[in-house]
């Protein structure tokens, strides 16, 4: 075994002897071109990485550039090696120039690019960025939503797993019930109230709660992951932000406005207040303070609306709610401050002469705005006066609580008087109303209705009749008084009709009835229709007068088939899916039918996108192509199905998907995607980045930002975050130059599982004007290099030259020693040297 003792020719002689020969039988070798190589850190001893072939004129080779001491060359054979370990952490790229030499030194070839990656090993623990968190959770808190983070840090690369965290509770202090009371997110180390916390937390049972926080690198999914813990502290507290009590408040208060009626409070101080409505009305009557004190602006009038129910929410400085809004309601509680109101300017009642005392002659019906089934509303009749008052006064009772009229004795006389008005006052003990009422005394009913024929026929009614259509007019005569209810006739059809496809209306003043389509006719269903139709009077008939078949007539239906369009089992049918589903999933099916039984085929219509198809023949409706809620959430189309026969008919009925979001768009930046600092930079400056998520917000979003890039980044550049949707993107250093800088950032939103959006910032850091806008200053161009060009030209000679006198003597020291190749050193030999 060789011991190295420093000397670089030595050195060099033990890698010639050790590679010169077994590096033949490796494939690691080819001419001088750009070329890319990883490889692993961490590993000690001499390691070959490639052999460059040497083509004439070219004797020998020059490697320049990052070599740290660590990457050489063999001059006169072109092995690459390394004579020491890479550490990524240090340096993660190593950028070198190797250039091909003739015998005079001359560069004949090159410069070409030589790009050493180091790759990561895991051999960097997380750390936590704190011994010891502490932490408030209130009480009721909403599981999931984060109340303060844990974060952890990695030297390893972050795009490897050895560089990816996740984070777990270990267990809590205590555990009074056996269940984890707590939760926390393994990528971003939010830490949240579980289900059971949400139920369970009471500081008066409770106070104070101790976590055992792990994190581990390999994304925890190793065995070998390595791992580090902290404690968190965390104190229980009442939950301040709660909905209040519903209120009260007495409508039409003359009291000054606003006043106060409730109010709602947030945990912390600091959060502004808002009012949300919850249904649109021409004023809103509410407002908050920033105590979180809730007024009404005016007085409220229960009859224009009874309930009020609003939101409040708390929100931060940027504008981000802290929790969810709490629903206020507010009940305005009636007066009596509405008068009774009779129903009809006149009521008119008829009486007939020979009425006997205690009959029920009609209802009075007057209304009352106050609140019903209340002491405010509830109406009172009296009978305050009687015109003219023959045979004698008070001929006429009135039930108090009712309003319904009775005869007070059989005294009617149509001859004498035919018709009286009596005024009722109605009240609800503070306001009074008066209501006129006319009573008709009428002929007695002796006389029915007799019909001008008995039987009308049979009439042939096509099934696409329109519904109120008349299809028919009939006649009956009533000898009584005229217009009067004793000679007024009632057509009623008893029988042939038990669904009610067929009405009669009566003309009033002709007595005429005439028959009209209720519903629509359905051959299929019902061909025909034997009518019975009976005329009636509203008055009742004297004692020993009986209705006969002279108030009974007859006729037939008979429903014209007519070839229908298709019936639709729904006119609107709604279905719904996630917006990740395969082509050729099933999202609904329509069923239509012909009357006349033709075959359906179907069709869609208005299908704009293309995302859907239906099968013509059994109706069920497919997806055609990946849909996508963030264009459309909801696909509207036409279903069309037609008869397959030689006049085809079409129905239409609508269908609506309701596209169900999944994650599928990682956040992006809206705003801060270009900023400036102006040079020379100030201490605690920053810029606002704000991202977004095109992605359906059932919550509110919980973004995590960090930066992209490889550890210069890191050490430039600083991400903080504000909120859920805001971080502010500042610098570490204060000697930036004045140029343009490209910063990669990674912004990961909260879905299950969460998505990343690798983006860049455009930071220019420049001279500003007094107002502190950035500009652009013109560039100078000399023609003289710099000093710091010069300097590198004039070590780059000396090492040159260095490099020549040194190879020269290293040829001639293995001129004099050279062996057989079966001699030959074995590359393994060499994991030994240190």
């Amino acid at each position: 075994m060789f011991k190295l003792c420093g000397s670089d020719l030595f050195y060099l002689l033990v890698f010639y002897l050790a590679v010169c020969n077994g590096m033949r039988k490796l494939d690691l070798r080819g001419p001088l071109q750009d070329m890319t190589f990883s490889v692993q850190e961490g590993t000690t001893g001499v390691r070959v990485i490639y052999e460059f072939t040497i083509e004439p004129p070219a004797v020998s080779l020059r490697l320049s550039g990052e070599k740290d001491g660590i990457t050489e060359i063999a001059l006169r054979d072109g092995y690459l090696y390394l004579n020491g370990s890479l550490d990524r952490e240090n340096k993660a790229i190593h950028r070198l120039q190797v250039e091909a030499l003739n015998e005079k030194g001359e560069k004949v070839k090159g410069p070409y690019s030589i790009t050493i990656n180091v790759q990561d090993i895991n051999d960097n623990s997380p750390k936590f960025d704190k011994t010891k968190y502490y932490g408030v959770v209130r009480q009721n808190s909403r599981p999931g939503k984060p109340f303060m983070y844990v974060s952890a840090t990695d030297r390893d690369d972050p795009a490897t797993p050895n560089g990816q965290l996740s984070y777990s509770i270990l267990h809590h202090f205590p555990n009074p019930y056996n269940v984890m009371l707590f939760q926390i997110d393994n990528i971003t180390g939010a830490i949240s109230t579980s289900e059971n916390g949400f139920h369970l937390l009471d500081p008066q049972k409770q106070e104070m709660f101790l976590l055992v926080v792990t994190v581990k690198d390999l994304a925890g999914m190793s065995e070998n992951a390595l791992t580090s813990n902290t404690d968190v502290e965390l104190t229980v507290k009442e939950n301040l932000w709660k909905a209040p009590p519903d209120v009260y408040i007495k409508e039409n208060s003359t009291e000054p406005h606003p006043i106060a009626i409730t109010q709602v409070q947030w945990n912390e101080p600091g959060a502004k207040y808002e009012l949300l409505e919850k249904e649109r009305l021409s004023k809103f009557p509410f407002t908050i303070d920033q105590n979180g004190t809730i007024y009404v602006t005016e007085p409220l009038d229960r009859e224009e609306k009874e309930q009020y129910s609003f939101f409040a929410t708390a929100k931060d400085d940027g504008g981000v709610d802290l929790d969810r809004p709490l629903s206020v309601t507010v009940l305005v509680q009636d007066i009596n401050d509405n008068p009774p109101v009779c129903q009809k300017a006149l009521t008119i009642f008829e009486v007939q002469e020979n009425e006997k005392e205690g009959s029920n002659i009609g209802t009075l019906h007057a209304t009352d705005m106050d609140k019903e089934d209340t002491l405010n509303s509830r109406l009172q009749f009296r009978i305050v006066d009687q015109i003219p008052k023959i045979p004698f006064d008070n001929l006429f009772i009135i039930q108090q609580e009712a309003g319904t009229f009775q005869l007070t004795r059989a005294s009617l006389n149509k001859r004498i008087i035919s018709n009286y008005s009596v005024t009722v006052e109605v009240t609800d003990k503070v306001f009074t109303t008066l209501c006129d009422v006319k009573i008709n005394v009428i002929d007695i009913n002796d006389q029915i209705p007799i019909f001008e024929k008995s039987d009308y026929g049979i009439w042939n009614i096509s099934e696409d009749t329109p519904v109120g259509k008349v299809i028919l007019e009939i006649q009956a005569a009533d000898a009584d008084e005229p217009f009067t209810g004793s000679s007024e006739i009632i057509y009623k059809i008893e029988g042939g009709d038990q669904n009610k496809i067929f009405i009669i209306e009566t003309d009033p003043q002709t007595n005429r009835g005439y028959v009209k389509l209720n519903k629509v006719l359905d051959f299929e269903m019902s061909p025909e229709y034997n009518l019975t139709v009976n005329a009636t009077n509203p008055e009742p008939l004297v004692h020993g007068v009986q209705y006969n078949s002279s108030s009974t007539a007859y006729f037939r239906v008979v429903v014209v088939n007519m070839d229908e369009a298709p019936v639709f089992s729904k006119n609107i049918y709604i279905g719904d899916t996630f917006e990740d589903v395969t082509v050729g999933t099933l999202v609904t099916t329509v069923t239509a039918n012909d009357p006349e039984g033709s075959k359906i085929r179907y069709t869609l219509k208005n299908d704009k996108r293309n995302w859907l198809r239906i099968d013509t023949l059994s109706g069920k409706i497919y997806t055609a192509a990946p849909l996508d809620r963030e264009v459309e959430h909801e696909y509207r189309v036409q279903v069309i199905a037609t008869e397959e026969n030689k006049k085809p008919q079409s129905s239409t009925a609508d269908f609506t998907l309701y596209i169900k979001d999944v994650n599928d768009n990682p956040p992006r930046i809206v705003k801060g995607d270009s900023l400036f600092f102006c040079h020379p930079l100030q201490n605690g400056v920053k810029a606002e980045i704000q991202a977004t998520d095109d992605d359906e917000q059932l919550y509110f979003p919980n973004f995590t930002f960090s930066l992209g890039g490889d550890e210069n980044v890191q050490n430039v550049w600083e991400i903080s975050r504000i909120d859920g949707t805001h971080a502010y993107l500042s610098p570490k250093q204060s000697n930036l130059e004045k140029k343009n800088y490209i910063v990669p950032l990674k912004i990961n939103d909260n879905g299950k599982p969460p998505l990343e959006g690798n983006l860049t910032v455009q930071v220019n850091v420049c001279k500003c004007t007094d107002d502190h806008r950035c500009f652009i200053e013109t560039e100078n161009h000399g023609g003289m290099p710099t000093i710091g060009m010069a300097i590198g030209i004039l070590l780059g000679v000396l090492l040159f030259i260095g490099l020549i006198v040194g190879g020269v003597f290293l040829k001639m020291k293995i001129d004099g020693k050279k062996e057989s190749k079966t001699n030959a050193v074995d590359p393994s030999e060499l994991k030994t040297f240190n």
